[in-house]
């Protein structure tokens, strides 16, 4: 069960600071802190895939799923993000939530299946590039990437026009 309650949760995740030069290239926007606090609180009271589990975050940007699931009590989060910038803002984020089980890295989702083996995570979020301004199916992509990873779960995020 969830440890913190959806409000507390959503005020928290106010708090998470945004991209500070968003790429338009990788179509970086951060999933805002209503939404991402439902979403979390939802995968955690109705399913129980956050606590004590191994999450991995998929295009991560700024963090703001990460810290969510940390904040249910995942036992460790790591985000993955190819924009040098994006990760500052993450692992700044992080000090800011004084969180010690959350790691970012700088990889190309597409390619984790070189670092990783597949099956690895027990629940893996995404809410990816929708292929709206360029690299259309991208999305379609980070899913088949996050089906690999995942021994258990996937949460994903999609915009009804990329179908």
């Amino acid at each position: 069960m969830a440890c913190m309650k959806l409000k507390q949760l959503e005020q928290c995740l106010q708090t998470v600071d945004d991209f500070s030069n968003p790429k338009v290239k990788h179509e970086q926007y951060m999933t805002p802190s209503h939404i991402a606090s439902h979403l979390l609180y939802t995968i955690q009271t109705q399913h129980g895939d956050l606590e004590q589990k191994l999450v991995l975050d998929l295009g991560s940007g700024s963090g703001m799923l990460s810290l969510g699931a940390a904040l249910l009590g995942a036992d460790y989060v790591i985000g993955v993000e190819i924009d040098p910038d994006a990760i500052e803002n993450f692992r700044s984020n992080c000090e800011e939530f004084e969180v010690e089980n959350v790691d970012c890295v700088q990889a190309d989702v597409l390619r984790l299946g070189e670092t990783y083996g597949q099956r690895t995570f027990d629940t893996v979020l995404l809410n990816p590039p929708f292929g709206t301004k360029q690299n259309s199916g991208i999305d379609m992509a980070f899913l088949r990437v996050a089906l690999d990873l995942s021994r258990g779960a996937v949460y994903s995020l999609h915009k009804t026009s990329t179908r």
